[in-house]
């Protein structure tokens, strides 16, 4: 008798086992169909992090050192950049917001603004990222020292662009008479896309 319930123990165990590793492996097929992988990339319009950290490489452009009435306060030259997380033309446009704070991020505040985290409002202040918002991404406001608009514009503004505004806040020399600045790479993704 005891011979018996051993054999139906180790029966009982052993169809136990198979059940379970059954079960686990249906499971784990069934994730691989079910789920599918994150497929983001800089061509895309999905949401796959911070597009400075992702796509330029520098993630010391969120948050901003200052806000807009800060800097507004202080005369500062500002370079004011809209994008969202999760667009084609910003993930693009990471590298020229990044190129900008590279040349001018120590005299000018550089404040990229998350248009997501814009509250909504019937109104907005001049103080205000909202008051300058024109309801496309990317978009670029430069102010001079006085908070003047000096450049307002949509789309992939290119650096060339607002380095001439910058540069005539600055009374620097256009670039033609002045010697070319090399950037040095060190995000080989950022660099390979700003060729």
């Amino acid at each position: 008798m005891k011979w018996d319930l051993k054999n139906i123990l180790q029966s009982i165990i052993t169809d136990w086992r198979q059940f379970l590793s059954k079960c686990l492996l249906m499971t784990v097929c069934l994730c691989f169909l079910i789920i599918l992988p994150v497929q983001a990339g800089i061509n895309d319009d999905r949401f796959d992090g911070n597009i400075f950290v992702v796509y330029a490489g520098n993630g010391s452009l969120v948050p901003p050192k200052e806000n807009l009435p800060t800097a507004l306060k202080e005369h500062k030259p500002i370079f004011m950049a809209f994008y969202v997380d999760d667009s084609k033309d910003c993930k693009q446009y990471a590298i020229t917001i990044d190129r900008v704070q590279e040349f001018y991020g120590r005299p000018a505040e550089i404040i990229p603004v998350n248009v997501d985290l814009i509250p909504q409002k019937d109104k907005y202040e001049p103080t205000e990222a909202g008051y300058y918002y024109s309801g496309k991404v990317p978009q670029v406001v430069v102010f001079n020292t006085d908070g003047k608009v000096v450049l307002n514009k949509t789309g992939q503004v290119p650096f060339e662009e607002i380095d001439d505004k910058f540069r005539e806040i600055f009374d620097l020399l256009p670039r033609t008479e002045s010697v070319e600045l090399k950037r040095r790479s060190y995000n080989e993704f950022s660099s390979e896309l700003a060729k």
